[in-house]
């Protein structure tokens, strides 16, 4: 059988008949934040199972086609194994995952819920049986057919139904939400992010906030380059070096741009404006934040 063929054969096997297919979604976050302790604990739980219904639900597009099956203890990894029964949930999954936008929606929810100050860092593996699907994320044909062929080997976790159970009756208001140590402050919503104790919508970059970093930044680019770089595989390894060269004659405004504009490029719609100025945050450029923000300066 020639490669067309398999290819062919790949493609039906997603498209004809019920579909269910199973991944497991290894995760490791940074020691201030360790989401596998988290979950050991009775108090986090909860709080660590809802951030990771949120992004499912956000990067899977909805609430249906997949479930969490059971969560493992791969220490250091936390293990979210899922079960797939929609073709297009599952498609719309890894489209999320290789873009990075999934590693943003569990930074997202993870700084949210858990009140993390800052962007989380986070190492991600995406696995169907044997195979790692982070190595052909460039053929989501090929991803979904092993997804396919990983068949869920167990029934759902009793305690994952029960965190469930827990998370919808929260949703309708039968519960209170688990206490939090800064319970008083209302919670950001998903699309939007805080900067200074305010709430900003968080929109995809524009062409504006590209000239306004370009102008400002000057020498700290590639600081902010490898603040962005800790979620966008595009500016990991030797890409911040490799643009200072090949721009060096263009002088700090072409390095800045060029350096943003592969950021948008790569990320597509999760390069949002809240993870610009987490990044300008941990470089310590909180001015040029407030300036792309427009916040005036206090008198």
């Amino acid at each position: 059988m020639d490669i067309m063929d398999e290819k062919k054969m790949v493609a039906l096997s997603v498209e004809v008949g019920p579909w269910t297919g199973c991944a497991v979604l290894f995760l490791r976050s940074c020691p201030a934040v360790n989401l596998l302790s988290l979950y050991k604990d009775q108090q986090g739980k909860f709080s660590v199972f809802k951030v990771l219904k949120l992004t499912l639900t956000d990067s899977a597009g909805g609430l249906e086609g997949y479930e969490i099956l059971k969560l493992h203890d791969a220490d250091p990894l936390l293990g979210v194994e899922v079960k797939f029964v929609d073709v297009a949930a599952c498609r719309r999954f890894l489209q999320s995952y290789g873009s990075g936008a999934v590693q943003q929606f569990l930074s997202q929810h993870t700084c949210r819920l858990l009140h993390v100050p800052q962007e989380l860092a986070l190492e991600t593996q995406l696995k169907a049986g044997t195979h790692t699907l982070d190595f052909c994320l460039d053929d989501l044909e090929l991803c979904l057919q092993h997804i396919h062929q990983s068949q869920p080997e167990r029934l759902r976790d009793d305690e994952i139904a029960e965190l469930d159970q827990q998370l919808q009756s929260q949703a309708l208001g039968h519960i209170p939400q688990p206490p939090t140590l800064t319970q008083e402050e209302p919670p950001v919503p998903s699309n939007c992010f805080l900067f200074q104790k305010r709430v900003f919508e968080d929109r995809m970059l524009a062409a504006g906030d590209l000239q306004r970093f370009s102008n400002g930044v000057g020498r700290d680019w590639r600081k902010v380059g490898r603040a962005l770089g800790k979620n966008c595989r595009a500016l990991k390894g030797p890409a911040i070096d490799n643009l200072a060269y090949e721009y060096e004659r263009e002088g700090l405004y072409e390095q800045a741009y060029q350096l943003l504009s592969r950021f948008i490029q790569a990320e597509g719609r999760a390069a949002r404006l809240g993870r610009l100025v987490r990044a300008l945050e941990d470089s310590k450029l909180t001015s040029l934040a407030e300036n792309i923000l427009d916040i005036q300066p206090r008198e």
